[in-house]
């Protein structure tokens, strides 16, 4: 599956699937009513790279972004978001997106990827460890789940 830089027009077509996960409130520590406008803002914003994956009809089936995670002395150090559309997941199509920010991560320099708030019910920390992340610590009972209630958010990190 085709993967690419995102253009502001593929909002539309990010925003479907970012608003379901996100809504679950299962994964990420954002509201979970969070506006579209709002989310756009968030996903979309300037000091961010963000990537598609499209599919063979060309639908955008997942999204990322990479960005710094600090600021001045420590920009090297990378941070992302990543969202595949629910209705297409256990494709491996995480993974390779995973794996294409990783490397654009690199190529711009980063020295290391760090996840601040991973929610360890999460089917992705299998991922990320298998791609070579480890978790650094986790915050007990900071994430309340829907289904799981207080779950700790684990703090990843990757040197690259």
């Amino acid at each position: 599956m085709p993967i690419r830089e995102a253009t502001a027009g593929d909002w539309p077509r990010i925003w479907p699937f970012w608003h379901r996960v996100v809504a679950a409130g299962e994964t990420y520590a954002w509201d979970p009513e969070t506006a579209e406008e709002d989310a756009r803002r968030l996903w979309m914003n300037p000091a961010k790279r963000v990537y598609v994956v499209e599919d063979a009809s060309g639908a955008i089936v997942a999204s990322a972004y990479l960005t710094p995670n600090y600021g001045g002395p420590a920009a090297r150090v990378a941070n992302a978001g990543f969202m595949v559309d629910p209705e297409h997941a256990g494709r491996g199509i995480g993974r390779a997106l995973a794996e294409h920010v990783l490397a654009e991560a690199r190529t711009r320099g980063y020295r290391g990827m760090v996840f601040n708030a991973v929610v360890e019910t999460n089917p992705a920390v299998k991922l990320w460890t298998s791609l070579g992340f480890t978790v650094l610590g986790t915050v007990p009972a900071a994430f309340e789940h829907p289904r799981h209630g207080l779950v700790g958010l684990h703090i990843m990190y990757r040197a690259l």
